[in-house]
Protein backbone atom coordinates (compact mmCIF):
# COMPACT_ATOMS: atom_id res chain seq x y z
CA UNK A 1 0.00 0.00 0.00
CA UNK A 2 1.32 3.50 -0.95
CA UNK A 3 2.06 5.77 1.72
CA UNK A 4 -1.06 8.33 3.39
CA UNK A 5 -0.73 11.72 1.95
CA UNK A 6 -3.62 13.34 3.34
CA UNK A 7 -7.05 14.06 2.34
CA UNK A 8 -7.91 15.29 -1.60
CA UNK A 9 -11.46 16.44 -2.08
CA UNK A 10 -12.26 15.15 -5.33
CA UNK A 11 -14.41 17.16 -8.07
CA UNK A 12 -16.60 14.45 -8.55
CA UNK A 13 -19.18 13.65 -11.56
CA UNK A 14 -19.89 9.78 -10.84
CA UNK A 15 -19.40 8.91 -14.61
CA UNK A 16 -16.24 6.78 -15.75
CA UNK A 17 -13.37 9.21 -15.15
CA UNK A 18 -13.97 10.16 -12.01
CA UNK A 19 -15.15 7.07 -10.59
CA UNK A 20 -11.76 5.48 -11.81
CA UNK A 21 -9.92 8.21 -10.55
CA UNK A 22 -11.94 8.06 -6.76
CA UNK A 23 -10.12 4.58 -6.59
CA UNK A 24 -6.80 5.39 -7.93
CA UNK A 25 -6.81 8.32 -5.67
CA UNK A 26 -7.14 5.51 -2.50
CA UNK A 27 -4.53 3.39 -4.33
CA UNK A 28 -2.22 6.28 -4.04
CA UNK A 29 -2.36 6.46 -0.74
CA UNK A 30 -5.17 9.61 -0.56
CA UNK A 31 -8.27 9.83 1.85
CA UNK A 32 -11.08 10.83 -1.03
CA UNK A 33 -13.85 13.34 0.08
CA UNK A 34 -16.16 13.57 -3.16
CA UNK A 35 -17.51 16.76 -4.20
CA UNK A 36 -20.31 16.47 -6.61
CA UNK A 37 -22.24 19.73 -8.13
CA UNK A 38 -26.08 19.51 -8.59
CA UNK A 39 -25.70 22.74 -11.46
CA UNK A 40 -28.77 22.00 -13.09
CA UNK A 41 -27.88 18.86 -14.91
CA UNK A 42 -30.45 15.42 -15.08
CA UNK A 43 -29.04 12.87 -12.55
CA UNK A 44 -29.71 10.83 -9.36
CA UNK A 45 -27.78 12.25 -6.79
CA UNK A 46 -28.47 9.86 -4.19
CA UNK A 47 -27.22 7.38 -6.26
CA UNK A 48 -24.19 8.67 -7.11
CA UNK A 49 -23.64 9.24 -3.23
CA UNK A 50 -24.13 5.89 -2.83
CA UNK A 51 -21.72 4.64 -5.93
CA UNK A 52 -18.96 7.09 -4.22
CA UNK A 53 -19.09 5.61 -0.76
CA UNK A 54 -19.26 2.04 -2.05
CA UNK A 55 -15.86 2.99 -4.00
CA UNK A 56 -14.16 4.39 -0.69
CA UNK A 57 -15.10 7.91 -0.43
CA UNK A 58 -14.89 8.73 2.94
CA UNK A 59 -17.37 11.59 2.81
CA UNK A 60 -19.66 12.74 0.04
CA UNK A 61 -20.68 16.54 -0.48
CA UNK A 62 -23.60 17.26 -3.21
CA UNK A 63 -24.22 20.79 -3.34
CA UNK A 64 -26.82 22.43 -4.89
CA UNK A 65 -24.94 25.91 -7.05
CA UNK A 66 -27.95 26.28 -9.56
CA UNK A 67 -29.56 29.48 -8.35
CA UNK A 68 -25.71 31.03 -8.05
CA UNK A 69 -24.88 29.73 -11.24
CA UNK A 70 -27.60 31.65 -12.44
CA UNK A 71 -27.52 34.92 -10.23
CA UNK A 72 -23.99 35.00 -10.33
CA UNK A 73 -22.35 34.09 -13.34
CA UNK A 74 -24.97 33.39 -16.08
CA UNK A 75 -26.17 36.80 -15.83
CA UNK A 76 -23.42 38.54 -15.96
CA UNK A 77 -22.64 36.92 -19.04
CA UNK A 78 -26.13 38.18 -20.25
CA UNK A 79 -25.57 41.36 -19.32
CA UNK A 80 -22.20 41.50 -21.44
CA UNK A 81 -24.14 39.64 -24.35
CA UNK A 82 -20.49 37.22 -24.11
CA UNK A 83 -19.64 35.00 -27.00
CA UNK A 84 -16.75 33.70 -27.95
CA UNK A 85 -15.70 33.48 -31.17
CA UNK A 86 -19.03 35.03 -32.06
CA UNK A 87 -20.71 32.02 -31.11
CA UNK A 88 -20.35 30.36 -28.29
CA UNK A 89 -22.18 31.13 -24.95
CA UNK A 90 -19.67 29.69 -22.88
CA UNK A 91 -21.96 27.51 -21.21
CA UNK A 92 -19.14 25.22 -19.83
CA UNK A 93 -16.97 28.02 -19.16
CA UNK A 94 -19.37 29.76 -17.12
CA UNK A 95 -20.08 26.67 -15.10
CA UNK A 96 -16.60 25.89 -13.83
CA UNK A 97 -14.99 28.77 -11.90
CA UNK A 98 -18.72 28.11 -9.85
CA UNK A 99 -17.84 24.30 -9.07
CA UNK A 100 -14.30 25.31 -8.53
CA UNK A 101 -15.54 27.67 -5.90
CA UNK A 102 -17.32 25.39 -4.18
CA UNK A 103 -14.71 22.74 -4.41
CA UNK A 104 -12.05 24.89 -2.63
CA UNK A 105 -14.73 25.73 0.25
CA UNK A 106 -15.50 21.45 0.76
CA UNK A 107 -11.53 21.65 0.79
CA UNK A 108 -11.06 24.77 3.79
CA UNK A 109 -13.95 22.90 5.60
CA UNK A 110 -12.50 19.45 5.28
CA UNK A 111 -8.75 21.07 5.90
CA UNK A 112 -7.51 19.03 3.06
CA UNK A 113 -4.53 20.08 1.48
CA UNK A 114 -5.45 18.69 -1.86
CA UNK A 115 -8.13 19.25 -4.64
CA UNK A 116 -8.79 16.74 -7.67
CA UNK A 117 -9.96 16.64 -10.81
CA UNK A 118 -10.90 14.66 -13.71
CA UNK A 119 -10.15 17.32 -16.72
CA UNK A 120 -8.15 15.98 -19.55
CA UNK A 121 -4.22 17.30 -19.98
CA UNK A 122 -5.53 18.59 -23.48
CA UNK A 123 -8.61 20.49 -22.83
CA UNK A 124 -9.90 23.78 -21.12
CA UNK A 125 -11.60 22.57 -18.38
CA UNK A 126 -8.17 21.82 -16.62
CA UNK A 127 -7.18 25.30 -16.71
CA UNK A 128 -10.27 27.06 -15.43
CA UNK A 129 -10.49 24.64 -12.26
CA UNK A 130 -7.11 25.72 -11.23
CA UNK A 131 -7.01 28.83 -11.73
CA UNK A 132 -9.78 29.36 -9.73
CA UNK A 133 -8.86 27.25 -7.57
CA UNK A 134 -5.13 28.80 -7.08
CA UNK A 135 -7.12 32.35 -6.64
CA UNK A 136 -9.50 31.63 -4.23
CA UNK A 137 -6.64 29.62 -2.12
CA UNK A 138 -3.12 29.82 -3.36
CA UNK A 139 -1.35 27.42 -1.03
CA UNK A 140 -3.96 24.39 -2.48
CA UNK A 141 -2.05 21.55 -4.55
CA UNK A 142 -4.04 20.39 -7.19
CA UNK A 143 -4.33 16.61 -8.30
CA UNK A 144 -4.80 16.18 -12.48
CA UNK A 145 -4.54 12.50 -12.99
CA UNK A 146 -5.02 13.08 -16.60
CA UNK A 147 -1.40 14.78 -16.47
CA UNK A 148 0.08 12.54 -14.30
CA UNK A 149 2.72 9.71 -16.43
CA UNK A 150 1.70 7.22 -14.04
CA UNK A 151 -2.14 7.90 -14.73
CA UNK A 152 -2.09 8.53 -18.51
CA UNK A 153 0.71 5.87 -19.44
CA UNK A 154 -1.25 3.25 -17.42
CA UNK A 155 -4.91 4.38 -18.88
CA UNK A 156 -3.62 5.55 -22.92
CA UNK A 157 -7.42 5.33 -23.53
CA UNK A 158 -11.13 4.36 -22.63
CA UNK A 159 -10.64 0.53 -23.22
CA UNK A 160 -7.88 0.83 -20.24
CA UNK A 161 -10.28 2.45 -17.83
CA UNK A 162 -13.61 -0.04 -18.47
CA UNK A 163 -11.01 -2.69 -17.86
CA UNK A 164 -9.26 -0.94 -15.15
CA UNK A 165 -13.43 -0.22 -13.50
CA UNK A 166 -14.12 -3.82 -13.78
CA UNK A 167 -11.47 -5.39 -12.42
CA UNK A 168 -12.37 -2.59 -9.53
CA UNK A 169 -16.06 -3.11 -9.80
CA UNK A 170 -16.62 0.21 -10.86
CA UNK A 171 -20.67 0.33 -12.10
CA UNK A 172 -20.01 2.42 -14.78
CA UNK A 173 -23.33 4.44 -17.43
CA UNK A 174 -21.15 3.67 -21.02
CA UNK A 175 -19.76 1.10 -22.74
CA UNK A 176 -16.90 1.02 -25.28
CA UNK A 177 -19.10 1.95 -28.07
CA UNK A 178 -20.51 5.12 -26.65
CA UNK A 179 -20.28 7.66 -29.55
CA UNK A 180 -19.70 10.72 -27.93
CA UNK A 181 -19.01 12.26 -24.14
CA UNK A 182 -21.98 15.10 -23.09
CA UNK A 183 -21.22 17.44 -20.45
CA UNK A 184 -24.48 19.28 -18.86
CA UNK A 185 -25.22 21.57 -16.77
CA UNK A 186 -28.36 24.30 -16.31
CA UNK A 187 -27.14 26.58 -19.02
CA UNK A 188 -26.40 24.09 -21.81
CA UNK A 189 -25.73 20.67 -23.02
CA UNK A 190 -21.95 20.06 -24.47
CA UNK A 191 -21.30 17.29 -26.88
CA UNK A 192 -17.89 16.35 -28.30
CA UNK A 193 -15.16 13.60 -28.33
CA UNK A 194 -15.54 9.98 -29.88
CA UNK A 195 -17.08 10.01 -33.38
CA UNK A 196 -17.43 14.04 -33.40
CA UNK A 197 -13.54 14.45 -33.51
CA UNK A 198 -14.38 14.21 -37.13
CA UNK A 199 -15.77 17.47 -38.45
CA UNK A 200 -16.91 16.07 -41.46
CA UNK A 201 -19.51 13.79 -39.14
CA UNK A 202 -22.72 14.79 -39.28
CA UNK A 203 -24.87 15.22 -36.19
CA UNK A 204 -28.55 15.58 -36.41
CA UNK A 205 -30.22 17.24 -34.05
CA UNK A 206 -34.30 17.54 -32.90
CA UNK A 207 -36.86 18.82 -35.16
CA UNK A 208 -38.27 22.16 -34.05
CA UNK A 209 -41.37 23.79 -34.08
CA UNK A 210 -42.80 26.92 -32.53
CA UNK A 211 -43.77 28.59 -29.15
CA UNK A 212 -44.30 31.83 -27.66
CA UNK A 213 -42.04 33.61 -24.57
CA UNK A 214 -41.56 37.05 -23.78
CA UNK A 215 -38.41 37.59 -21.37
CA UNK A 216 -38.38 40.91 -19.82
CA UNK A 217 -34.94 42.91 -19.28
CA UNK A 218 -34.24 44.57 -15.81
CA UNK A 219 -30.16 44.84 -15.86
CA UNK A 220 -30.69 41.42 -15.56
CA UNK A 221 -33.82 39.29 -16.52
CA UNK A 222 -37.11 39.62 -13.59
CA UNK A 223 -39.83 38.19 -15.38
CA UNK A 224 -40.81 36.00 -18.24
CA UNK A 225 -44.41 35.51 -19.48
CA UNK A 226 -45.75 33.44 -21.95
CA UNK A 227 -48.22 35.18 -24.57
CA UNK A 228 -50.37 32.47 -24.92
CA UNK A 229 -51.33 31.11 -21.80
CA UNK A 230 -50.04 33.66 -19.22
CA UNK A 231 -47.71 31.87 -17.01
CA UNK A 232 -45.64 33.94 -15.50
CA UNK A 233 -42.26 33.18 -13.86
CA UNK A 234 -39.89 35.45 -12.03
CA UNK A 235 -37.51 33.95 -9.28
CA UNK A 236 -33.78 33.41 -11.78
CA UNK A 237 -33.76 30.21 -11.51
CA UNK A 238 -38.06 29.07 -12.30
CA UNK A 239 -37.37 31.93 -15.06
CA UNK A 240 -34.00 30.29 -16.67
CA UNK A 241 -35.78 26.69 -16.13
CA UNK A 242 -38.80 27.61 -18.01
CA UNK A 243 -36.78 29.32 -20.66
CA UNK A 244 -34.93 26.39 -21.16
CA UNK A 245 -38.17 24.19 -21.59
CA UNK A 246 -39.77 26.08 -23.92
CA UNK A 247 -37.13 26.76 -25.84
CA UNK A 248 -35.51 23.54 -25.80
CA UNK A 249 -38.27 21.30 -27.17
CA UNK A 250 -38.07 24.08 -30.19
CA UNK A 251 -34.38 23.36 -31.30
CA UNK A 252 -33.21 26.94 -29.94
CA UNK A 253 -29.67 27.47 -29.49
CA UNK A 254 -27.69 24.60 -31.18
CA UNK A 255 -24.88 25.41 -33.25
CA UNK A 256 -22.22 23.02 -34.51
CA UNK A 257 -18.54 24.71 -34.03
CA UNK A 258 -15.12 24.03 -34.71
CA UNK A 259 -13.18 26.49 -31.83
CA UNK A 260 -9.78 27.61 -30.52
CA UNK A 261 -8.90 25.68 -27.40
CA UNK A 262 -6.77 27.82 -24.98
CA UNK A 263 -4.32 25.18 -24.73
CA UNK A 264 -3.57 25.63 -28.58
CA UNK A 265 -5.56 23.19 -30.78
CA UNK A 266 -8.92 23.25 -31.82
CA UNK A 267 -11.62 21.48 -31.43
CA UNK A 268 -15.03 20.56 -32.69
CA UNK A 269 -18.23 20.89 -30.42
CA UNK A 270 -21.92 20.87 -30.14
CA UNK A 271 -23.55 22.56 -28.12
CA UNK A 272 -27.33 23.50 -27.00
CA UNK A 273 -28.07 26.68 -25.15
CA UNK A 274 -31.96 27.08 -25.35
CA UNK A 275 -32.55 29.34 -22.50
CA UNK A 276 -29.21 31.21 -23.11
CA UNK A 277 -30.20 31.94 -26.48
CA UNK A 278 -33.17 33.57 -25.89
CA UNK A 279 -31.77 35.94 -23.65
CA UNK A 280 -28.92 37.02 -25.44
CA UNK A 281 -30.77 37.92 -28.68
CA UNK A 282 -33.42 39.72 -26.12
CA UNK A 283 -30.84 41.77 -23.99
CA UNK A 284 -28.88 42.34 -27.07
CA UNK A 285 -32.24 43.93 -28.81
CA UNK A 286 -33.29 45.98 -25.31
CA UNK A 287 -30.06 47.38 -25.07
CA UNK A 288 -29.41 48.68 -28.32
CA UNK A 289 -32.64 50.36 -27.66
CA UNK A 290 -31.54 51.88 -24.38
CA UNK A 291 -27.90 52.51 -24.49
CA UNK A 292 -25.91 55.50 -26.19
CA UNK A 293 -24.22 54.86 -29.21
CA UNK A 294 -21.13 55.37 -28.35
CA UNK A 295 -20.87 53.62 -24.98
CA UNK A 296 -22.34 50.89 -26.61
CA UNK A 297 -19.34 50.42 -28.96
CA UNK A 298 -16.99 50.38 -25.63
CA UNK A 299 -19.29 48.34 -24.43
CA UNK A 300 -18.77 45.87 -27.31
CA UNK A 301 -15.21 45.45 -27.17
CA UNK A 302 -15.49 45.18 -23.20
CA UNK A 303 -17.73 42.14 -23.93
CA UNK A 304 -15.06 40.42 -26.31
CA UNK A 305 -12.50 40.66 -24.01
CA UNK A 306 -14.36 39.43 -20.87
CA UNK A 307 -15.95 36.32 -23.31
CA UNK A 308 -12.39 35.38 -23.81
CA UNK A 309 -11.48 35.66 -20.43
CA UNK A 310 -14.26 33.39 -19.23
CA UNK A 311 -13.51 30.89 -21.76
CA UNK A 312 -9.26 30.98 -21.17
CA UNK A 313 -10.39 30.91 -17.21
CA UNK A 314 -9.77 33.76 -15.68
CA UNK A 315 -13.02 34.63 -13.93
CA UNK A 316 -11.00 35.20 -10.84
CA UNK A 317 -8.24 37.51 -12.52
CA UNK A 318 -8.28 40.96 -11.63
CA UNK A 319 -8.88 42.42 -14.94
CA UNK A 320 -12.04 39.92 -15.43
CA UNK A 321 -13.38 41.34 -12.44
CA UNK A 322 -13.17 45.31 -13.61
CA UNK A 323 -14.47 44.36 -16.48
CA UNK A 324 -17.55 42.54 -14.67
CA UNK A 325 -17.75 46.18 -12.92
CA UNK A 326 -17.60 47.97 -16.24
CA UNK A 327 -20.05 45.94 -17.70
CA UNK A 328 -22.57 46.29 -15.16
CA UNK A 329 -21.94 49.99 -14.77
CA UNK A 330 -23.29 50.22 -18.61
CA UNK A 331 -26.80 48.36 -17.49
CA UNK A 332 -28.26 50.89 -15.17
CA UNK A 333 -30.22 52.32 -18.61
CA UNK A 334 -31.14 48.31 -20.12
CA UNK A 335 -34.87 48.52 -18.42
CA UNK A 336 -37.71 47.21 -20.42
CA UNK A 337 -39.65 44.51 -21.78
CA UNK A 338 -39.12 42.73 -25.26
CA UNK A 339 -41.69 40.46 -26.60
CA UNK A 340 -40.43 37.12 -28.70
CA UNK A 341 -40.88 34.15 -30.65
CA UNK A 342 -39.18 30.99 -31.47
CA UNK A 343 -40.33 29.37 -34.50
CA UNK A 344 -37.93 26.14 -36.13
CA UNK A 345 -34.81 26.96 -33.78
CA UNK A 346 -34.43 30.51 -34.63
CA UNK A 347 -35.70 33.61 -32.37
CA UNK A 348 -37.48 36.38 -33.81
CA UNK A 349 -37.97 39.47 -31.77
CA UNK A 350 -41.35 40.81 -32.16
CA UNK A 351 -41.02 44.33 -30.73
CA UNK A 352 -40.02 46.49 -27.25
CA UNK A 353 -40.48 48.93 -24.95
CA UNK A 354 -38.69 50.55 -22.21
CA UNK A 355 -38.98 53.58 -19.90
CA UNK A 356 -35.71 54.30 -20.59
CA UNK A 357 -35.59 54.31 -24.32
CA UNK A 358 -33.49 56.50 -26.57
CA UNK A 359 -36.03 56.11 -29.30
CA UNK A 360 -37.53 59.17 -30.59
CA UNK A 361 -40.30 58.52 -32.48
CA UNK A 362 -41.08 61.90 -33.79
CA UNK A 363 -37.42 62.86 -34.65
CA UNK A 364 -36.77 59.77 -36.71
CA UNK A 365 -40.51 60.45 -38.15
CA UNK A 366 -40.35 60.49 -42.06
CA UNK A 367 -43.72 62.08 -41.55
CA UNK A 368 -42.98 64.40 -39.23
CA UNK A 369 -40.08 67.52 -38.74
CA UNK A 370 -39.63 67.18 -35.20
CA UNK A 371 -36.84 68.91 -33.90
CA UNK A 372 -34.70 68.61 -36.80
CA UNK A 373 -33.15 70.73 -39.78
CA UNK A 374 -33.01 68.59 -43.00
CA UNK A 375 -30.77 71.53 -44.09
CA UNK A 376 -28.03 70.83 -41.57
CA UNK A 377 -27.48 67.45 -42.53
CA UNK A 378 -25.49 69.53 -45.74
CA UNK A 379 -23.05 71.02 -43.68
CA UNK A 380 -22.46 67.31 -41.57
CA UNK A 381 -21.86 65.44 -45.27
CA UNK A 382 -19.40 67.81 -46.41
CA UNK A 383 -17.26 68.28 -43.36
CA UNK A 384 -17.55 64.27 -43.24
CA UNK A 385 -16.75 63.88 -46.90
CA UNK A 386 -14.07 66.20 -46.32
CA UNK A 387 -11.25 63.45 -45.64
CA UNK A 388 -12.60 61.21 -48.22
CA UNK A 389 -11.61 63.92 -50.79
CA UNK A 390 -8.16 64.43 -49.47
CA UNK A 391 -7.36 61.02 -49.34
CA UNK A 392 -8.44 60.74 -53.15
CA UNK A 393 -6.82 63.50 -54.31
CA UNK A 394 -3.89 62.03 -52.69
CA UNK A 395 -3.79 58.65 -54.35
CA UNK A 396 -4.69 60.36 -57.83
CA UNK A 397 -1.55 62.20 -57.39
CA UNK A 398 0.33 59.47 -56.46
CA UNK A 399 -0.89 57.35 -59.14
CA UNK A 400 -0.47 59.83 -61.88
CA UNK A 401 3.22 59.83 -60.97
CA UNK A 402 3.69 56.02 -61.00
CA UNK A 403 2.42 56.45 -64.82
CA UNK A 404 4.63 58.86 -65.79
Amino acid sequence: MAQPKGTVVLAYSGGLDTSCILVWLKEQGYDVVAYLANIGQKEDFEAARKKALALGAKKVYIEDVSREFVEEFIWLAVQANALYEDRYLLGTALARPCIARKLVEIAQKERAQYVAHGATGKGNDQVRFELTCYALCPNIKVVAPWRLPEFYQRFPGRRELMDYAKKHGIPVPVTPQTPWSMDENLMHISYEAGILENPKVIDHGRPASMAATGPRASRVPVKVTNARDGTTHCSALELFMYLNDIAGKHGVGRIDIVENRFVGMKSRGIYETPAGTILYHAHLDIEAFTMDREVRKIKQGLALKFSELVYNGFWHSPECEFLRQCIGRSQEAVVGTVRLSVFKGQVYILGRESPRSLYNEELVSMNVQGDYEPADATGFININSLRLKEYHRLQSKVTVKQDE
